[in-house]
């Protein structure tokens, strides 16, 4: 009998992508066989970049990982429910960051509502690395709307792409 091809998805807006998306995406590599990138769409969010920016973006930024570890990531994206992706893809394990018990709150509700419809997907969460934990998407293009130095919390080319769209907006 063959050991079944562990598929793990990694879902999110990644409106941007961070650092502390590439270090969950990093370490989710190491527990899986092929990981999928999954970029959806969020309609409470309001999205700097559109959905075919967003996929070109975690794309580039994740190359390096594959090549490093061998695991195929792919980026797709997504307009279905979760789940419905997840079974799609053949999904073994959703793989969920943590960077707060606020987080955890969400993530814990999210969990067992994915567990009713599918039982087989596993979630698994990844904490984020202590310096990376107060990073996030909403708050970069927060600090990048008043001219704040977002270098830290994203890749450079990231960085760039945020403040010419932020720019192009004024």
């Amino acid at each position: 009998m063959s050991k079944k091809n562990r598929i793990g998805l990694y879902p999110g807006t990644f409106d941007p992508v961070t650092l502390g998306h590439v270090d969950i995406i990093k370490r989710s590599a190491k527990l899986v066989d092929h990981l999928i990138l999954g970029i959806s769409t969020n309609p409470s969010k309001s999205a700097l970049f559109d959905l075919e920016e967003r996929v070109a973006m975690v794309r580039r930024e994740t190359a390096f990982i594959e090549r490093e570890t061998g695991v195929p990531i792919e980026v797709r994206p997504f307009s279905t429910l979760l789940m419905t992706f997840a079974e799609e893809i053949e999904a073994t394990a959703i793989i969920r960051g943590l960077r707060a018990v606020s987080d955890f709150e969400y993530e814990f509700q999210m969990t067992a509502m994915n567990y009713k419809l599918n039982p087989d997907i596993e979630t698994i969460f990844l904490m984020a690395d202590p310096s990376l934990q107060a990073i996030a998407s909403r708050l970069v293009k927060e600090i990048a709307r008043f001219d704040g130095d977002i270098s830290a919390f994203v890749p450079k080319m990231v960085k760039d792409e945020v403040m010419a769209k932020i720019n192009l907006s004024k």
